[in-house]
């Protein structure tokens, strides 16, 4: 049986940010959404950026995720030859937490959009969830999986606020 074409590229600016940016592709797992995970460099490899860039919707991507920390260009410089949805994911850094990371994908010149996550996991989580959201605009059965996901997370609260209840009368 073959894998199944990937849908979503998660582009990463080093290997080291992997560890920080697996919860989008947990969130991709969860949602069923194929995708794939590819270390290139807008400073150290440009060509090597823009070759898979420019032919990505010809292999069947859809939506690209693009990590970076510090300078963090390579969400803008995927987007500048892409008609291609991009999430930018700013990595956080020791300089200063990702904020660095954050201002440099979320000042984007006009005519060249980037789409920006929050910083941290939650953050890379949520560009999963995004680009899910995203498919599920063209894809039906992707929407109910959608569906589902929103209403565990309703499921999941009242159960928490329940406990808490529960605890509370207790004191």
């Amino acid at each position: 049986m073959s894998e199944p074409v990937p849908l979503v590229a998660i582009l990463l600016g080093s290997d080291s940010d992997w560890p920080k940016i697996r919860p989008a592709a947990e969130a991709l797992e969860e949602l069923q959404v194929s995708y794939q995970v590819r270390v290139m460099s807008a400073h150290r490899s440009p060509e090597v950026v823009r070759e898979f860039v420019t032919g990505a919707a010809e292999r069947g991507i859809k939506v690209i995720l693009a990590a970076a920390g510090g300078a963090a260009h390579l969400a803008g410089v995927v987007a500048a030859h892409t008609t291609l949805p991009v999430i930018g994911i700013p990595v956080p850094t020791e300089l200063a937490g990702g904020l660095d990371s954050l201002l440099s994908m979320v000042q984007m010149p006009g005519d060249v959009p980037v789409a920006t996550v929050g910083v941290g996991s939650g953050g890379a989580r949520n560009a999963g969830i995004l680009a899910a959201q995203i498919l599920a605009l063209s894809d039906s059965a992707l929407r109910e999986r959608l569906v589902t996901f929103k209403r565990k997370l309703v499921e999941k609260v009242l159960a928490k606020d329940s406990a808490l209840q529960s605890q509370l009368k207790k004191s």
